[in-house]
């Protein structure tokens, strides 16, 4: 059974595959944008490493500060640890991405669904109004974002995640969230 999720911006994401192989465990999305737009501003992971490989469009990747532009059938990776960024540039662009291990980068997605279809993000950026729910998002992708120490965002957002536990916002926006461990 394939899970796809749609964001009012018409930004589509479909759970292709989860499992483990022998490099160990994985998740596989597939990704539809229908606009050319920022897709990812500057992040980096601690564990775990993304890969995208396109399907129909381009896409622009900035990673670890070199740019690269990805046509059809080109594949690009960003190991741990490596800052990067991506843009969408052209309308109706598909890729596949895949994240090792996935952590608990699908639930992310979902719980950031969520929040999109109960309109408590901007359209254009998909970003949360509410500071808690920017933290649990933050809290779900594990990682950071580039250019600011990694030990103030875990004790900004970690604290606001933390307290979004304690008050029961958290458990109000992960019940629409189906959690597969």
């Amino acid at each position: 059974m394939r899970d796809t999720l749609t964001f009012r911006n018409g930004h589509r994401i479909t759970l292709l595959a989860r499992g483990t192989d022998e490099r160990g465990p994985y998740l596989r999305l597939e990704h539809q944008l229908p606009e050319a737009d920022r897709q990812a501003g500057p992040h980096w992971h601690p564990v775990l490493s993304e890969s995208w490989t396109l399907r129909r469009g381009r896409l622009r990747f900035k990673i670890d500060g070199s740019e690269t532009v990805v046509h059809p059938g080109d594949s690009l990776t960003a190991p741990p640890r490596t800052v990067h960024e991506f843009w969408s540039e052209a309308p109706d662009t598909v890729f596949d991405h895949e994240i090792r291990p996935p952590l608990r980068h699908w639930e992310m997605f979902q719980l950031w669904h969520a929040l999109d279809a109960a309109h408590k993000t901007t359209l254009r950026s998909r970003t949360p109004r509410n500071p808690l729910a920017l933290a649990l998002l933050w809290e779900y992708q594990d990682g950071y974002l580039a250019g600011i120490p990694a030990w103030l965002q875990h004790a900004a957002f970690g604290g606001l995640a933390r307290l979004a536990t304690r008050i029961g916002y958290r458990r109000r926006w992960l019940e629409t969230v189906t959690h597969q461990d």
